[in-house]
Parts: C-alpha cells; structure tokens; sequence
C-alpha cells in the first residue's frame, strides 16, 4: 500500500554545505526531492547524461542558468532541463528558495562537472 511522505519522514541530506534536500522518491526510473537553498547561494554548473529534470519552485524566487540564458522562477513555476544541457539552480532572492525536482531516470550517479561555453 502507498505511503505518505514528506520532509520529516524522507531521506535528508546537506548538499553545498547549507543546502537541503529530501529525497520524496527514489528509485532507479524516478526521483523526487524538496530542496531548500539559502539566498546568494547555488549549484556548481554540471550536467546530466541521461537524466531529464523538471524544477517547480514552491516558495522564493530562482534562476535555472543554461549556456542558453537564464530563466527567472517565481513560485508556481517550473523549467525543465533535457539531459547534456549544462546547467546551474541560483537563488538570487533574499530569503530561501524551497522547490522540487524531479529527474528521469533517477540523477543519481548521472551528474559530472561542465561549464558551459557562454
């Protein structure tokens, strides 16, 4: 039988050494994380060989950079990244930034380091 979940009772790491992540579901088809970054603060750029990825902002503002712009995230708004596309979530609100991402295939073990060519 399915089970609730939340942040309380899923998986949680640290990531960035002030960021947070919840892993909702993770199995190897499908993942689903709540993430919370701190203002001023992002990921390093990296990309994904295989995994597809959606992030909906729920509370705070964000920026999905790509070698083809940036895309401003307001809550109630999301971006998806195709795998290969270089990427980097920034929060450059005042306040913290909470959001999901879900990836197919699971990202696990899929992310290297790649700056894009701007």
């Amino acid at each position: 039988m399915p089970k609730s979940v939340d942040a309380a009772t899923a998986e949680h790491y640290v990531w960035g050494e002030v960021c947070d992540g919840w892993r909702l579901v993770d199995r190897p088809g499908l993942s689903v994380i709540e993430e919370r970054v701190p203002a001023g603060v992002g990921e390093e750029w990296h990309v994904h060989d295989t995994a597809t990825q959606f992030f909906y902002v729920l509370d705070g503002v964000a920026q999905m950079q790509t070698a083809q712009g940036v895309i401003e995230l307001q809550p109630r708004t999301g971006v998806e990244v195709p795998a290969g596309v270089a990427h980097r979530f920034f929060n450059p609100g005042e306040t913290d930034t909470r959001f999901l991402v879900v990836s197919g295939p699971n990202a696990r073990g899929d992310r290297r380091a790649s700056r894009p060519e701007l």
